[in-house]
């Protein structure tokens, strides 16, 4: 007979015993199955189901608490979640992984085998949505208030696979065995509503009213997934929300055509944007996912205060990059349209709950949607945000500021709505998130909005949770930390940094080179069984880990490779210590260029495996479908952190960040938080190369790529082999990125940084070799990682913008 609810939670994990009870009674319950009968995949259902049921009180009890005592809440809107795999996270968080891993171990269970079943989830790409998955573990975590709220993508980005050196994109079929970490809520859906037009009419009163009519509406439905706080009871919420038909049918197309655009919204993370037909799936994700996300908060809050007119004082959204910026517009139309609110209280109301992060420079990813766009698919949107942009450049004119500065900074210009310049007029808070890059914001895209609210801008650098990062993914080198600081990094990361008094210990320098020995060893066997990968762990790993794009520079690491290449074929006394260049990332699936990279990647790769001269100095890997858990055994392993972007490119990083921790040393240019991490581990333990970005900016005017073509051999070399058929018998393969130099003037220097990059890899060989002193540069920066704690960043933005009370 089934044991009742209750004393299923209170055994579950209290003892061995009591686990091993509990997890037979579950997959008795799921399943039908005995532990013997059972899948390694219904087993990692039923753990998780446990773990749900386990955290459930917490996830109650916390709604609960933010209800009964008035707590200001955070919603973090964003687009991507880039969350990982979650069972581990959240038995170590919950503090119950070694019961669970020993009882398991009693069923001839290997805990190993059933986190390998769980895909990581599809809801996100790269370092934005990874920030946002931190942030949440690190607010939970620290007791703050705060739900992440983003779109339940159906297939994700892509699995990236690896075909004749070509990256080919299939379906992410993250969802495949089901999702135990989520709670679907229908009954919580809500009407979106897209198309139409706006009737415009005076009411008895003579007010002007809108009316939204011949609307075609998809509901939204959330799926919770709570976000366990470690050692704590917090457990916030990330609500995804699934796009699915609505019972107002419409009128005006098939019924099956009219599902296959319900169907898109959320089949996919970033759907392509060169078609029309792309355009408009983009802006629909991004209208649908913030309209039912407010219309929730607006429920919500009035159900428990009765007014929204004390909203911005109980409620704030981070709008993380512009994704989200639609948000401005829609709690503006939910305001005045269904609450009743005049334009002036409802816009004081939204300027003070809206903050906004800034995550580039690049103009690609200041999103710019086209004004017909806006109007045919959201016709009530557009016309907020015409009238936002009306009064914006009247009080600018009230300022005195000329046509041309108005022009510069008015959310609608030349036919389009700067989504950017929306969110810093809609917000009462604009930050970037590294020193250098919220300076550039303020001196370079942003000045003029600086010039007119200054007291909005500040910088918040970026953060990773140590928790997924460094406890759970190397307790080996956490545990040697802890001997020699004998302190608990769990309670206090702060303490890491008492790790200084020791970096000269030639005792601990041996035992951190054997724990990164140790891990290299373990990253070598998973790539191995994963894909048939073979890597020498007595190499130095040379790792370049991140988005596939042309500001972050693969290219330049890869023609270094190939110069590598022509010297040793060229010179028979060649020697330097044999190195494996690790390559992780995807391209963006209509970005040929970036795509052209990863061939190049690995056809070099191919040719050095086939020549044993080569070879036995060099190896290229390059990692298919790099993702959070292969991250998690990466960044251990890691002897070099290449951060290599152009400088005043790239906004901050974040695997930066997870190298540094783990004891990567870094080799950077001066950009983003690369310059925060030279600060605070000085010369002597970092390698930096290549122009700053005062040097950038100065040197663009000028720049002559052809002219470092003519005058350097060994660039000549390099750049020469891309159409001489040495890596591919198609002298066109590689043409494009020949042009890149010789037609597009190099738009990222990387010939100007070349020999710059060149000599800074002799450097670091060189100070490689000298075991001793390269423990202890990376000791030193294991120590000086604490200031890179998303804790930090969390705590900076919760005192300077948020203003939360801990639960």
């Amino acid at each position: 007979m089934l044991k009742s609810n209750n004393s299923l939670l209170e055994n579950m994990f209290s003892s061995k015993e009591g686990f091993k009870d509990t997890f037979k009674t579950f997959l008795e319950i799921k399943f039908g199955k005995s532990v013997e009968d059972s899948t390694a995949i219904e087993q990692y259902t039923a753990l998780g189901s446990m773990i749900m049921s386990y955290s459930m009180h917490n996830w109650k009890k916390t709604r609960e608490t933010v209800r009964k005592k008035n707590h200001k809440m955070l919603y973090y809107f964003s687009l991507e979640f880039l969350m990982g795999r979650m069972l581990s996270n959240n038995l170590m968080a919950l503090g119950v992984y070694g019961v669970a891993k020993e009882g398991l171990a009693d069923l001839n269970i290997d805990i190993n085998d059933i986190e390998d079943c769980e895909a990581d989830a599809g809801l996100g790409n790269g370092g934005l949505g990874r920030l946002a998955a931190c942030f949440l573990d690190s607010l939970a975590s620290l007791d703050y208030p705060g739900n992440g709220n983003t779109i339940r993508y159906k297939n994700g980005l892509f699995k990236q696979l690896i075909v004749d050196g070509k990256q080919v994109e299939v379906p992410d079929q993250w969802l495949r065995y089901g999702y135990p970490w989520e709670t679907r809520k229908p009954y919580r859906g809500v009407e979106v509503r897209f198309y139409g037009n706006v009737d415009i009419y005076r009411d008895e009163n003579g007010d002007l009213q809108f009316e939204h009519k011949n609307y075609e509406s998809v509901l939204a439905v959330p799926y919770d997934m709570p976000i366990v706080g470690s050692n704590t009871s917090t457990t916030n919420t990330l609500r995804m929300w699934s796009a699915e038909p609505s019972d107002e049918l419409p009128g005006d197309k098939p019924y099956h055509e009219y599902l296959q655009e319900v169907e898109k919204i959320c089949l996919n993370l970033y759907p392509e944007d060169y078609s029309e037909e792309g355009k408009y799936t983009r802006i629909k994700q991004e209208y649908f996912f913030v309209c039912a996300g407010l219309t929730t908060i607006l429920n919500d809050h009035l159900a428990n205060y009765g007014t929204l007119d004390n909203l911005a004082d109980k409620v704030t959204i981070q709008l993380n990059d512009t994704h989200p910026a639609l948000a401005v517009a829609e709690l503006m139309r939910q305001l005045m349209d269904d609450h009743g609110y005049a334009w002036a209280n409802a816009f004081d109301i939204v300027k003070n709950v809206f903050a906004y992060t800034n995550h580039t420079v690049l103009s690609e990813a200041l999103e710019k949607w086209p004004v017909k766009y806006i109007q045919t698919l959201l016709p009530r949107i557009y016309l907020i945000i015409e009238e936002i942009d009306n009064q914006f450049t009247t009080q600018l004119r009230n300022m005195g500021k000329s046509e041309d500065f108005i022009e510069s900074v008015r959310i609608i210009s030349g036919g389009n709505i700067r989504m950017a310049y929306l969110s810093i007029v809609g917000s009462y808070s604009v930050n970037g998130v590294a020193g250098l890059h919220t300076q550039i914001l303020i001196d370079g895209i942003f000045k003029n909005f600086y010039e007119i609210y200054p007291e909005k801008f500040n910088n918040k650098t970026n953060g990773i949770t140590q928790r997924r990062w460094f406890e759970y993914s190397n307790p080996e080198l956490k545990g040697l930390v802890e001997k020699y600081t004998k302190k608990d990094l769990s309670k206090n990361f702060n303490n890491i940094e008492k790790l200084l008094d020791s970096v000269d210990n030639e005792k601990l320098q041996k035992e951190f080179l054997e724990v990164k020995y140790d891990k290299k060893l373990a990253l070598s066997a998973y790539l191995y069984k994963l894909y048939g990968i073979e890597l020498d762990p007595n190499s130095i790993f040379d790792v370049q880990a991140k988005r596939l794009h042309a500001y972050k520079r693969q290219l330049l690491n890869i023609m270094y490779v190939i110069s590598l290449y022509k010297e040793i074929k060229r010179n028979p006394n060649f020697t330097m210590p044999k190195t494996s260049f690790i390559f992780g990332a995807k391209a963006a699936g209509t970005y040929w260029f970036a795509k052209d990279v990863i061939k190049l990647i690995n056809a070099v790769a191919k040719k050095i495996d086939e020549d044993p001269q080569v070879s036995k100095f060099i190896k290229v890997v390059f990692i298919p479908n790099y993702r959070v858990t292969i991250a998690e055994k990466l960044m251990p392993a890691a002897d070099i952190s290449e951060q290599i972007s152009t400088a005043g490119k790239e906004a901050s990083g974040t695997g930066n960040m997870k190298f540094m921790m783990n004891g990567a040393v870094t080799l950077g240019t001066m950009d983003g938080a690369n310059v925060e991490i030279h600060d605070l581990v000085g010369d002597d333990n970092i390698v930096i190369f290549g122009l700053n970005e005062q040097e950038v900016k100065q040197l663009k005017p000028n720049y002559r790529p052809y002219e470092y073509y003519l005058n350097n051999p060994v660039l000549k070399e390099v750049i020469d082999s891309f159409v001489d058929g040495t890596w591919s018998n198609d002298r066109e393969a590689f043409r494009d990125i020949y042009n890149e130099f010789m037609l597009r003037n190099d738009e990222y220097l990387i010939l100007a940084d070349f020999e710059s990059y060149k000599a800074a890899h002799d450097k670091i060989y060189g100070l490689y070799q000298d075991k001793s002193k390269w423990a202890k540069m990376c000791l030193v920066n294991i120590a000086k990682s604490a200031y890179f704690s998303s804790d930090r960043t969390i705590t900076d933005y919760v005192n300077d913008i948020w203003h939360l009370e801990k639960m």
